[in-house]
């Protein structure tokens, strides 16, 4: 089985990458600027017994994801599985101030870019296209369901239309050997939080959620696996809560 997980040099992409190099995945480890760190998941996965190639690519990039299935393909094989992890998150501002230029790139990283990959995806997986079926799973968060006022609209609304995206790709493809779902992330300990300008907002925020605590990359590592995984057959356009409760 061959997966491709976007933005997986380090947080929940990483810890993805390794935990499904465990299950027995051999894995595509894609980052945009952190090549030693990719490299070292590289080398873990490798330790594991699995086989693990890193390849540069922006997401955000067309050219960029064309290219970067292609190395799979050469590099690996046709992939089964794909986890758009890769997001951005700008520093916390209000609406009134924010810039189209910093929007573009928001929705091109979180929305399109991971309809793009699943566009490529589909088209390698699809029993329709000569393929063996597989799964996706787009990494979105609660701030979906939230709206984060105050602090990050727009990753919120390109959250949600990844959700959106998740419910209609499923039955699009769900009769073609496709299942298609998303894994909400609530409040988690990754670095995403120092590009808003506040490393330590979990703790900021912890007391508002039901567990009184922030979760680890590995527990939303676990839910996309399964979600990946035959135990989830007979799931598909589904958003699955990881949020402590909230």
């Amino acid at each position: 089985m061959i997966l491709l997980v976007t933005g997986a040099s380090r947080g929940i992409g990483r810890a993805t990458a390794l935990l499904a190099a465990e299950r027995g995945y051999d894995v595509c480890v894609n980052y945009l600027q952190q090549e030693s760190a990719a490299s070292a998941v590289v080398k873990r996965i490798e330790g594991l017994g699995r086989r693990a190639v890193s390849v540069k690519a922006d997401v955000a990039s067309e050219p960029d994801v064309v290219r970067l299935f292609a190395e799979i393909d050469q590099r690996l094989g046709r992939v089964d599985a794909l986890v758009n992890n890769a997001g951005v998150l700008e520093r916390q501002m209000r609406v009134e101030d924010m810039t189209a230029e910093r929007l573009t790139r928001v929705f091109s990283v979180n929305a399109i870019g991971p309809t793009v990959c699943a566009r490529e995806a589909v088209r390698r997986m699809s029993t329709a296209h000569g393929g063996r079926g597989g799964s996706i799973v787009n990494v979105s968060s609660a701030a979906s369901r939230i709206g984060s006022a105050g602090e990050y609209v727009d990753y919120a609304a390109s959250k949600g239309a990844l959700e959106t995206m998740t419910l209609g790709l499923a039955r699009e493809v769900a009769g073609e050997g496709i299942r298609v779902n998303a894994v909400r992330a609530g409040h988690i300990y990754t670095d995403i939080h120092a590009s808003g300008g506040e490393p330590n907002r979990v703790d900021r925020l912890r007391d508002t959620i039901p567990m009184k605590r922030g979760g680890d990359a590995a527990e939303v590592a676990r839910a996309i696996l399964w979600l990946l995984s035959d135990e989830a057959s007979y799931v598909t356009g589904t958003v699955l809560d990881v949020t402590g409760g909230r």
